[in-house]
């Protein structure tokens, strides 16, 4: 794995003529990289202490539309400007683009250079400072699945997104011949993010036809999103470089799987100690590990919107397709909202399987740890783990199946408010509700297909 630049590097290698561009980036609420490309000349002698960018940034949905209502910022404010901060640390070669580095942005206010309080870096950062500052270090990692088309992304939205050509065409979980159809893409996907310093562990084939998944080394919480939002852009990139498409939709078909963004976490001592391993107790879990996943259920409701934050990741939870439904927890049990992983030993961990490949993983990851918190903090008793087929589960705690029922319970949580703030809650409430807006004023397929000659 290549290594990690320092501004010093990227002196050098401007003078040799190997890198002549980078890129700062900053994280929207769509968890999407946005930013510049600077010269590296005048990103060296200038723009690695700051750089801009207009505060819409941070109040747009998908489609870029400046929605009316934040609190933030708006039309009457003048859409002013943020401080974009060069996080150095994350200054990396980008091996799939020629001459190119990148750097991660935290996004500042740019009269009092204070972190915004809504901006997902910063979010992250707040919750995990909660638990540096008792000397735990939260440690975890995310899956990310995606399908692969045989069409560049112009020729898919030429199309109508109809009649896409998948990249094989039957399920291929853990499928090595299937997977060799796709090698040309995958491959210079996981030599892509190893050569930006990123510890890619292995990719392989999904549930369905044309799914696939890339896996990335467990590390500390921050770097973890990082890497997550960087490898979800590398991998549109490659495929677009390949004349292929992706997709991180969390249920782009009715008859394929959905794609999900599994969130493995754990505590670890500042010192590297595992605090939720103690080999008296049962499957190894500490009193701390209890606490924490104790939290997770009792919070799953509050954050199922970070995990699922538009109407398309709730077609995801379907029974029998490994996406839950439940949000219980249980050894081993992929049927199970919350799985325990790696019993009675040092890997031992809580894998939550409610996130969709759709999710802002710094808001994903920071709901995770501020349930898991709640938990700690209250000392909160962990209920009897769940045995056998978590589908068939009668009267057991359910995911939240619609955008309209989670937002209602994210707007409620009286957890989230004090962990992120009212104002940071009220924000995400705002575009959650203008994504439903959106949804419920379209007329769909179905609705034409059904209808048209019935009604």
């Amino acid at each position: 794995m290549r290594k990690m630049l320092t501004l010093e590097h990227l002196e050098e290698e401007f003078a040799a003529g190997t890198i002549d561009t980078v890129l700062a980036c900053m994280v929207d609420m769509q968890g999407r990289l946005m930013g510049k490309r600077f010269h590296a000349d005048y990103f060296i002698n200038n723009a690695y202490d700051e750089t801009h960018s207009c505060n819409y940034l941070l109040a747009t949905d998908l489609e870029m539309a400046t929605v009316e209502g934040y609190k933030s910022t708006g039309w009457k404010a003048g859409y002013g400007d943020y401080v974009m901060k060069p996080d150095l640390s994350t200054l990396r070669r980008v091996p799939w683009l020629e001459g190119t580095a990148l750097v991660l942005c935290d996004v500042l206010d740019h009269h009092d250079y204070q972190p915004i309080a809504h901006s997902p870096r910063a979010i992250l950062r707040k919750q995990i400072e909660r638990f540096v500052d008792l000397g735990i270090q939260p440690m975890m990692a995310t899956e990310l699945e995606f399908f692969l088309f045989d069409q560049s992304y112009a020729e898919a939205c030429q199309a109508g997104y109809r009649g896409m050509p998948l990249a094989s065409n039957y399920n291929e979980d853990y499928h090595i011949f299937q997977t060799t159809k796709e090698e040309v893409v995958i491959r210079a996907m996981r030599n892509g993010v190893y050569g930006a310093g990123i510890p890619v562990e292995c990719s392989k084939g999904e549930a369905s036809a044309g799914q696939a998944e890339i896996n990335i080394k467990y590390d500390k919480a921050l770097t973890t999103a990082d890497h997550h939002s960087i490898v979800k852009n590398a991998c549109k990139e490659i495929a677009w470089g390949h004349g292929k498409a992706v997709t991180f939709m969390a249920k782009w078909d009715n008859n394929s799987a959905g794609s999900s963004s599994h969130v493995h976490q754990s505590m670890w001592s500042l010192e590297g100690q595992p605090l939720f391993l103690d080999e008296s107790r049962e499957h190894g879990m500490s009193q701390m590990m209890c606490h924490y996943l104790a939290g997770l259920l009792a919070h799953a409701d509050d954050v199922t919107c970070f995990l699922a934050p538009y109407v398309n990741s709730y077609k995801r939870f379907c029974e029998g397709t490994f996406a839950p439904t439940k949000a219980i927890w249980s050894l081993d049990n992929r049927t199970a909202g919350f799985r325990l992983c790696g019993a009675n030993t040092k890997a031992i961990r809580i894998e939550c399987r409610i996130g969709g490949a759709d999710l802002n993983p710094y808001l994903a990851l920071a709901g995770q740890l501020a349930a898991g918190m709640a938990g700690i903090e209250q000392q909160l008793e962990l209920e009897t783990e769940f045995v056998g087929n978590a589908y068939g589960g009668q009267d057991i705690r359910e995911v939240p199946n619609t955008l309209r029922e989670a937002t209602e319970k994210l707007d409620q949580s009286t957890m989230l408010r004090e962990a992120f703030g009212s104002d940071v809650i009220d924000h995400y409430v705002h575009a959650a509700r203008w994504e439903q807006r959106q949804y419920d004023k379209q007329v769909t397929d179905w609705e034409v297909a059904r209808g048209f000659e019935r009604a």
